[in-house]
This record gives C-alpha cells, structure tokens and sequence, in this order.
C-alpha cells in the first residue's frame, strides 16, 4: 500500500484570511482590500493578530492602541507578557512531536542540536545565575558572542528577568563596541573569547579586556569558551564564570523557572542603528510590540510555519546573518512561533585561499533546511561564483529563499529560479517562491515583504506589509504610485521604537524619523491636508516606487537608502563612525564616503581622502587606512577603492555633502543635486564631476586632482 500522500500546502496567509471569514467574518476581494483594512481599522487588525496567535496576559488590556499618533503611540495598556514565555510555551508541543529548537553547526564542522525542554532549562539556570548577581528589570546585558545557540539562551535568560538585551558581533572592533555599549551602561557582560572566520582563529580576548576596563559600570563578567585557545586562566579573567557552567544546572529550580510578566511596552533589547553625524543610535523596542510584529511578519509574510503544526510539518528556518545584523533578532523570532531555527556561524564564502560560496547550500542540505534566507549580496556572489545547487546536495526541501540587506537584482533572483528548476524534486521548487523583504533595525520588523499567492517578479517585491501604512511621497509631501519618492509611514507600528537610550527631551528620535514631516504635513491619499492634530510621519531613508494604480499598488521596488548611511552588504554604519576611524591617522586631513549600492547593482563603495601637504596615497598609507577601518569597525567596512582628492566638499556650516556626491555618482546632474551657493568649497566640485563621468563611461580611473 503506497502512502497516504500530503494534504496540500496552505500558505500561513491564507489560514489567516480563512480564521478572519470564519471569526470575525471578514472577507476580502484582493490583498490590496485586506492591506487597507489592516492600516486603517488598527485596533480591529492588531487584535486580530493578538487573538489569531493566541497571545495570553495575566491581566486584560484596556484598549488596543490608545491614540494614533506618531510618535507617542501607546499599544494594549494593561496587558503584560515576556518575549521569553512566547518562546516556552512551544516546549512541550515541539518536544511531543520531536522536533528540536535550534540546529547549527561552524566552520570547524562542529554540529550541535539543542531540544526545546534542554533550551528551557539552559535558559532558567543561566537566568538564576544573573537572579542571583542581583540582575533587576531594565538593567542592561551586553553580549559580544557569535551567531551561535549559546548567544540565543544568554538572550532569553536575560529578557526572562526583565534585563534589556544589547548584542554586538565578535567580528566588530573594541571602538566601534565602545561607542554603542557605553551609552547603555551596561551592568553584566557575557562575552567569548575568539572566533573562527574564514578559515583563521580569531582570538577576541585583548578586546574584551578592554571593555572590562572601559565600561565602568559592569558588575559581572561571563566568558564563553568558543574557540578553546585563548588564555583565560589570566590574572584578569580567572574569576570569571564560563558560560557553559552557569547552564549546566538541572535541579528543582530550574525545574520551576517561570518568565516574569511584564508590561506590554517593557524594554527588550537595545538594537544600533547608525546615523550620519553622532554616535549610533541606542534603540529600545518593548516586549509586546516585537513578539506582536513578528509573528505577524515571520508567519504571514515570511510564510515560516510551526515546525509541529501539520500544515508546516518540520519547518527548519535559516537566516544567514551575523549578531551585529538585526536578521539575527529575525531568525531568533523563529522561535516565538514554535519554529526549528537553524544557526551557521562562520564564513558563508569560505575562505581567502579556498572561497566556496556552495558552502551555506550544502549546509542547508544537510540539516533539511525548509525556509533558506540571507542577504542579498549572498546570491549574486553564488552567481558571479557560479555555483551549481544541483551539486549541494539534496536541497528539495527547500520552498522558499528569503533575501534582505540590500535590493535583490533581477539578474541574482532569476539565477536562484533557475538553479532551483533544474533540482529534481517537487513541482513546486520549479517556481521557487522568493521573499525578499526590507524594513529595519529601526522596529526589529519590515515594511516591504512577501505574499505566497501574489504574483512574482525577478527584482520586485511583492507587497506592503499588512499594517504598515507605507507610500511613497514626493517632494510635496504626496503619495504618489508608479514613481519614485520618499519612503514613509503614515500609521504607527506597535515594534517602532519606545525611545532611545538616554535621549534627551527623545530630540534624536525625532530628527532621526519625524523632522521631515512634522504634524500636519503631507496629504491624504485622497486628497486634502493631513492637518493639524496628524502626528508626525515616519521618513524611514529610502528610495521606494510602489506599483501603479494599474497594477493594483502591488509590486515595490527598493532603490536604495535616500540619506547617508552605509548600508554594506546589509549592516548599517554611520559614517561618522568611519571618518572617526580615517581622520586618526595623521596623514588624513579629512574624508568623504559613500555608498553606492542602488537597486541591485553590484556594491561600490570609495573613500576619497585629503591628506596633509606633500604626501601622496601610496601602497602602504592604503593598507593602513584598511586596517584602521578593520580595527575600528569591521573588515565589512573597507572601502572598494579609496582616492585622494584636493578637497572634500561642504556646505557654509561646514557639513560634508554626502548624498549630493552619492547621487552624482549614481548619474544624476550636478545642477539637479547641489547648491553651490550653499558650498564653502563649490570649486572642488569639478573633480567629482569628472570622476563620475569616467565612472559611468566605464573609463575607470581618477581624473587628476585639483584645488577647489
């Protein structure tokens, strides 16, 4: 007897739109009819969300949102639930139905498989550990740890307790770690000794001692035998407690560990997200608002199911991404709705002298990877690679590959279809469905994502996101469809950021999303003014086209960040960041970066420096500006090409003028991007303007350099 075939799949959307006929009795014609419902009935829809995953509170909530504006906006008061209690309550259903909570594995091979009851318990007896060091709601853990599971437990034994959680990646250096784990003021700091990249050993122990020293307000330090090889028998290290001790308890305690219940708006985790001038931007998302947001964008949107539900079962999520990339924070939500999260901490292009961009393939192959994500710059290195999935091993699993960090080229996603139709296996990967989504680190969430049953088109998104009323303004403050404009958004969100850390009078978190567009500003999608008693409408820095009216509004294409933020290969820096790093060697006078990564394109990134009378960029001063950079942020940060130049351009307050070189570079002309009766240099100018030129001739090369 053959067996009984599967029922077929049903996206987690449409189960959604069947539970909304059936409970609430809602239908809708279109997916346009369901997205403007949910930006504009706001209670009924995030509600809806709150009931449809059965989100539990000791106490009711007195209201869903308690008056829409931005920013200010106040989410289910009265209700409190923990981030970690989400997690645990899949405990005993996963373990039931056999299906592990994380899976990962390194560079040194090493495999590591973690059950949802031993997850449970290495949490509770690392957070009775930090109970017991006098660890309190709203004090800070920072962690410098890897994209392994130990970083997970430390994560979820800190928020159990109410601590706010604070990650940065090992890959990152001590200034760059400084300037964000200093302004939090952390009280415990959980930190590993080394890590394996690109085939070397990485010992990160002269780092660590240099936060120990430079953050004074730290009570408790905790190290994580990573690698195995550093020295932490040393004076300054020998009283630390090893991570994997403080999780080996198993006892009547750790047996009784329960999550404490916290308010719906309690601090969860403090993100990094880099502006142009300053140091970067501490951001504090709550508790309720991110588990809220993302089941609502990793089950509906992402289409990632729960491992032991029979419409998903065995789902194995992957998301490539490093600590100091909020996709971590993504691929850790997986666990919020009972999913297998399947970790890779390594190098996914192998090494300098063995690159192998099959590595991550083969990888998912191996541990029956079910949902495959990464970033964008991931696939088109697969593809100038040319690399062969067919020859990765068994990838049949696979119904779905998600791509963020940058814009996703037509070029990349037709090779990942192709590459996909040719692997033997169901009739669906013929068609492989891609999700490529953008949002932010900015509130832990995205914008812009997928629909299973919506149409799909190589470099284009699908949809707008359910809830996240976003348009594209003009420079009138208009929406406007089929061109394009200013990403914005007009509704709050309940994961936008409660604060940031210790911002005065919130005066960074206004310039930094609502200076643009104050209340009042902008019309109505309809027409007339948004008037006074609006709030303030969120500028998220991008450049979006959102499809026409003839297309349904459906279909949105990312062109880019619209300020001056790095966006490389996915992690944001400030730039300020990297200047601090240049303009401390003596021989630069002053810098200028920008990033040119623009709808797909391949990345480019130069450095243009002025450097002090006399000296030439040679060789050896290049290398050095590379290592400065490594040292200071990370080796992710080194520019594609740097050029000395005579000047950099400013305005009359002394302001580099960032984007006006960035859009010059991209093509635009130079009288449509600059002022230059607004410039104290106007002169120097003509250098850029030649360079650009030769750039988009395909000349290459640097015209020569010249005063201003």
């Amino acid at each position: 007897m053959s067996p009984t075939a599967a029922p077929p799949y049903v996206p987690q959307i449409r189960l959604y739109q069947n539970w909304l006929r059936d409970k609430r009795g809602l239908s809708f014609a279109s997916y346009g009819e369901l997205w403007r419902w949910s930006t504009t009935e706001l209670d009924a829809f995030w509600q809806s969300i709150w009931d449809y995953f059965d989100l539990r509170s000791p106490t009711p909530h007195s209201a869903v949102l308690v008056k829409n504006v931005m920013p200010g906006a106040v989410w289910f008061p009265g209700a409190q639930l923990n981030y970690a209690q989400q997690v645990f309550r899949h405990v005993a259903p996963a373990q039931a139905a056999g299906f592990p909570a994380i899976v990962s594995r390194n560079e040194l091979g090493t495999a590591h498989e973690l059950s949802w009851p031993e997850l449970r318990r290495q949490v509770a007896s690392l957070a009775l550990h930090l109970r017991a060091q006098g660890l309190q709601p709203g004090d800070r853990v920072a962690a410098y740890l890897p994209n392994i599971p130990e970083a997970m437990v430390a994560f979820l034994a800190t928020v159990s307790l109410g601590g706010v959680w604070s990650i940065c990646a090992p890959d990152m250096g001590a200034q760059a770690v400084l300037d964000r784990f200093r302004q939090i003021e952390p009280k415990v700091l959980i930190a590993c000794d080394g890590v394996r990249y690109g085939g070397r050993d990485h010992d990160r122990m002269a780092v660590v001692d240099e936060l120990r020293q430079a953050l004074p307000t730290l009570e408790h330090l905790i190290l994580h035998d990573n690698l195995g090889t550093a020295d932490l028998t040393a004076n300054e290290f020998a009283m630390a407690p090893r991570l994997s001790r403080l999780t080996a308890r198993h006892d009547a305690q750790t047996e009784a560990f329960e999550p404490l219940a916290l308010p719906f708006d309690h601090p969860l985790w403090i993100v990094y997200s880099s502006g142009t001038t300053g140091l970067p931007k501490p951001i504090v998302h709550g508790h309720g608002g991110t588990v809220l947001v993302a089941l609502a964008l990793k089950t509906l949107h992402n289409d990632v199911g729960c491992s032991y539900a029979p419409n998903s079962w065995g789902e194995r999520f992957h998301w490539y991404s490093s600590t100091g990339w909020v996709m971590w924070n993504a691929q850790l939500s997986g666990l919020l709705n009972g999913t297998t999260c399947v970790l890779y901490d390594g190098n996914p292009g192998g090494s300098k002298d063995n690159p192998d961009w099959g590595l991550l393939w083969r990888f998912a192959a191996e541990t029956g990877v079910s949902y495959f994500g990464a970033g964008a710059a991931f696939y088109a290195n697969c593809l100038k690679a040319g690399v062969e999935l067919s020859r990765c091993g068994d990838l049949s699993r696979i119904r779905a590959l998600g791509s963020t960090g940058s814009p996703l080229s037509p070029e990349a996603q037709a090779w990942g279809s192709e590459q996909f139709a040719r692997i033997a296996g169901s009739e669906a990967q013929k068609d492989i469905w891609w999700c490529n989504i953008s949002g932010g680190t900015d509130f832990a969430g995205a914008f812009i994502g997928g629909h299973r049953e919506l149409p799909q088109q190589p470099g284009v998104m699908q949809c707008r996101l359910l809830g996240c009323a976003v348009e594209a303004w003009n420079e009138r403050g208009e929406p406007v469809l089929g061109e394009v404009g200013e990403l914005v958004c007009t509704q709050p969100i309940p994961s936008m950021p409660l604060y940031f850390w210790g911002d005065q009078d919130h005066a960074r978190y206004l310039a930094s999303y609502f200076e643009s567009y104050p209340p009042g500003h902008g019309r109505k999608p309809g027409g007339g003014d948004l008037g006074p008693e609006a709030g303030s409408v969120w500028r998220h820095g991008d450049w979006l086209r959102i499809g026409s009216k003839e297309q349904g509004g459906e279909g949105c294409v990312i062109y880019g960040r619209s300020d001056a933020t790095i966006n490389r290969h996915g992690l944001r820096m400030g730039t300020s960041e990297l200047y601090s790093a240049v303009e401390a060697l003596p021989e630069v006078l002053d810098s200028l970066v920008v990033d040119l990564e623009y709808l797909g394109r391949e990345s480019y990134m130069p450095l243009f420096v002025v450097l002090r009378e006399g000296l030439v960029l040679d060789d050896g001063l290049m290398r050095r500006l590379a290592d400065a950079i490594k040292t200071a942020l990370s080796p992710r940060f080194v520019p594609d090409e740097i050029l000395q130049v005579a000047e950099v351009p400013r305005t009359l307050s002394g302001k580099k003028q960032e984007l006006p070189i960035k859009k010059l570079l991209l093509g635009a002309p130079l009288e449509k991007v600059v002022n230059k009766d607004a410039m104290a240099n106007p002169g120097c100018l003509d250098w850029y303007v030649d360079f650009a030129a030769s750039r988009l001739a395909g000349r290459g090369g640097a015209p020569a350099l010249s005063g201003g």
